[in-house]
Formats: structure tokens, sequence, C-alpha cells
């Protein structure tokens, strides 16, 4: 099923462009962007707790449509590639190299990513505004984190007014209690919040490897740069939001907590700022009414689409224990907090082809479920097209790259792992290099739940 937006007339777009934005023009020459073909090397690097989960959905969906390769994690990663660990280029499971796109949890470094993804690979990322963000942080992890549990009553205000009371920066998931936007992207969680100047290096590093910093809070607004820069149809921006909790397993910000938050998580706060700000320098440079009126398309063809995939109503979200299809049950962080999903209408099957019935299934389907759909179907692909080449080409005698599995971490033990280290053909392990973004702090491995996005 397709919503045929581009037989709309052209949206005129304004292209007054500074230099600060050079890397956008040649993706924004015409009115109308089909003219180029679709840009489909993308790594997107999904950070925590900022609407990612949708975002990765919407990438899986891309990939499969246009036959494209996804990166995945081999099985000792489970869905992520070993996060917290630095990524390498031996976290992807082979059957899935050489890849066109790479979304799943990972802590960011350039220099290994570089190794596997094209030339011409495209780097997105999102962020979302520190004091919502932590909020929800500190809800989610609350039984994961010691950080925040150990907090008396799990109280945010208390652990706000005595942060360093609480807080063991080599501790076992520490990452999700200060700056976790910062050390997904590769940066120092703990540097001295008073270094204004290792804050500004950090952000004019990923302003230089990111093409586009999308922000949670203005979704829509950042998939239509995404699309201009991509070169892609408003089809390919479709999307049902996933990964939400109930209201009530959110908690207002009293007066003051914001505040706090922010100065706690400075260097978050740092990111953010910049990259709101520099979203919206590039929404006004293609135009605002260019922006507004593909924002009111993408939200009248998902209006349309939920009508078709729920039988003509608003979907209703539903906890994991409410939802009979098991491939569809988002996963719960703790009994404290409530995860919500979807369940497609018993009588979906009536009338609906098979195309239609997969697409529902895949806009809302859990990450975890859908990782493993992907590497089953990109496994058997692998495959098909090894039984097919001849014996000679399946060992070239040089590889440009050598991914091999990693000894399995031991995630579940108390005492804090060792990394995950990479075997050579010999016996012997390998060592990696991390890129800018990968090697600023040594904070040690540690384990991290099944669901995190």
């Amino acid at each position: 099923m397709t919503h045929d937006l581009s037989q709309m007339p052209p949206t005129p777009c304004t292209l007054l462009l500074s230099s600060k934005y050079e890397h956008l023009k040649p993706k924004l020459q015409t009115t109308d962007i089909k003219t180029a073909p679709k840009h489909t090397n993308v790594a997107f690097l999904k950070t925590h707790k900022t609407a990612s989960s949708t975002m990765q959905n919407l990438l899986f969906r891309f990939a499969e449509r246009n036959n494209l390769t996804v990166a995945l994690p081999v099985q000792a990663c489970t869905h992520q590639f070993c996060y917290p660990h630095s990524f390498t280029s031996h976290f992807i499971h082979p059957h899935t190299l050489p890849p066109n796109i790479i979304t799943s949890h990972m802590r960011f470094n350039k220099g290994e990513l570089q190794r596997v993804m094209p030339n011409d690979t495209i780097y997105v990322t999102i962020l979302r505004e520190p004091s919502s963000m932590f909020e929800s942080l500190f809800t989610y992890y609350n039984q994961y984190c010691q950080s925040f549990k150990r907090v008396p009553n799990g109280s945010l205000e208390a652990f706000l007014e005595e942060p360093w009371r609480y807080y063991r920066p080599e501790e076992k998931d520490s990452m999700y209690a200060r700056n976790t936007l910062t050390f997904d992207l590769g940066g120092d969680k703990d540097h001295v919040a008073t270094d204004v100047g290792y804050a500004r290096k950090f952000v004019a590093e990923v302003e230089r490897v990111f093409s586009l910093v999308m922000i949670a809070e203005y979704f829509d607004e950042s998939l239509v740069l995404l699309r201009h820069l991509l070169s892609w149809d408003l089809d390919d921006i479709l999307y049902f939001k996933l990964n939400m909790r109930t209201p009530s397993s959110k908690r207002s910000l009293t007066p003051g907590l914001p505040a706090k938050i922010r100065a706690w998580n400075s260097l978050d706060a740092a990111l953010y700022d910049h990259f709101n700000t520099s979203l919206w320098q590039q929404l006004s440079a293609l135009g605002p009414a260019c922006v507004g009126r593909e924002v009111q398309l993408l939200r009248r063809a998902q209006e349309r689409l939920m009508r078709t995939c729920f039988g003509g109503q608003t979907p209703l979200l539903r906890s994991a224990a409410q939802i009979k299809n098991k491939d569809l049950r988002p996963w719960q962080p703790s009994g404290k907090v409530d995860i919500v999903g979807y369940d497609l209408p018993v009588n979906m099957s009536r009338g609906f082809s098979s195309k239609v019935q997969e697409l529902c299934l895949k806009l809302i389907m859990p990450e975890v479920q859908y990782t493993r759909v992907l590497l089953r179907s990109q496994s058997l692909r692998y495959r098909r097209n090894h039984q097919l080449r001849p014996q000679h080409q399946l060992h070239p005698p040089q590889q440009p790259i050598r991914t091999v599995m990693p000894r399995k971490p031991q995630i579940h033990n108390q005492q804090q792992p060792a990394a995950p280290a990479p075997v050579s053909a010999t016996g012997s392990p390998s060592t990696s290099h991390p890129g800018t973004l990968g090697r600023i702090t040594k904070t040690g491995p540690r384990s991290t739940p099944p669901q995190t996005s």
C-alpha cells in the first residue's frame, strides 16, 4: 500500500543556505527532489529515550523496501552493538555485511564505522531536551542503574539534591545517570563542567561528523530535513510512535528541577542547545512554507495509514499483557514502568493484501522482535547468495574488512566483565582503534538491560 504523495504539486522551497550548510546544497537543488536518486547509505546513531526506536523502525522498513542490507549485532551483543562498549566492526554479524544502513544502539566510534560503511554514508542522530530526557531515563532505568536504584523512595528530587551522593562514575550502567547523549556520541560524560572549551570542541566535532542532528521535540520537522537530505519520498518517512510510556509512568518536573537537571547534564545541555538552534536555522533555510506543507502532508498520510491498519479507528495503545501477538509486545523495564504498544484488529486479514498486512505489522513491531526478523531474512539472503557464487569467490585472498565473532561478554555477572575481545583466525586477540569521538574516556565495561531506546 502506498500514498502517492509524489503526485501532489511541488512545494516551493527557499534555498538561501549559508556556507555553514553547504552539505545540504547538493540535495536541495530543485523543488522536486524525486529528480535525484535516493541516498541509501545511512548511519543513524540511536540515542537513548529520544524517539530513536521510532526512527530505527522507519529505517528498517526503508531498507526492506529497497532491498538494502542493515548491519545487525552478533548474537553475543543481543539487539545492540554490545553497548556500552565502544563500537567495533567485530560486533557486526557477518551475514549483514557489507551494510547500507546501521541503526542499532552503539557507543559511537567514527573510525570503526568508517571501516564498514560506504564512503558516501550520511551520518544522522537525534537529541532530546535534557530535563525531559533525564526524567525518562530516571524512571526507565530505575531498576538497572545503581546510581538511581540507591536513591530512597526512587526520588528524582533527592537524587538531584545530592547527585554525587548516589552517582558512581565507573559503576555499571552509570552512563544512564549523567550526560547520556554525550556518552552515546563517544564523549566523556564526566568531563569537568567548568571546562567550556571541551564542550565547545565536542559540539564542533559532532557537527563536523553528522550531516543532520534531529530534535525529538520537532520530530516531524526533522524528518522533512532528512527527506530532503536523502532525496527520499514522503512515503519513506511515515511512522507510528513506538516505545511510549503510559501517562501514569511519567512524572511532572517541579519548579527548579529542569535547571538542576541541565546543570548536572551540562554537556548534554550544550549539545541540545546548539543543535536545536541549528535545526531551526536549517528549517528556515529550507523555507517555512515548504516545511509546514510537508509536515501537514506527512500527518495526513499517517492518519490515513492508521485508519487502514486499525479498521478506520484511532489505534488503542495497549499494555504488553493486553497484546495477544507476542511479536508485538514491547519489553517492560520494570513493574513500575508501563511501556505500551499496539495490536492489530483480529479481522485485519480480511480484504487486505498480504503487502498491506505486512506493512501494518512492521510499523508497530518493537525493536527487539524486528531486529530478530530482519537478521533472519538477511541471513537467508546471505546464504542464498553464497551458495550461488563460485567456490573461488567465497574465500578471496584478501578481505578489506575482517569481521569476526567476539567472545560473549558476561552480561549478567555482578563483577564488571571484560570487554568482548575479538579473536583472530589464529585464536589471538585483535585490537581496535576508536575514532575521534570514540576514545575520549575510559568508563569501564558495563552490562545493559535488554531494551534501551
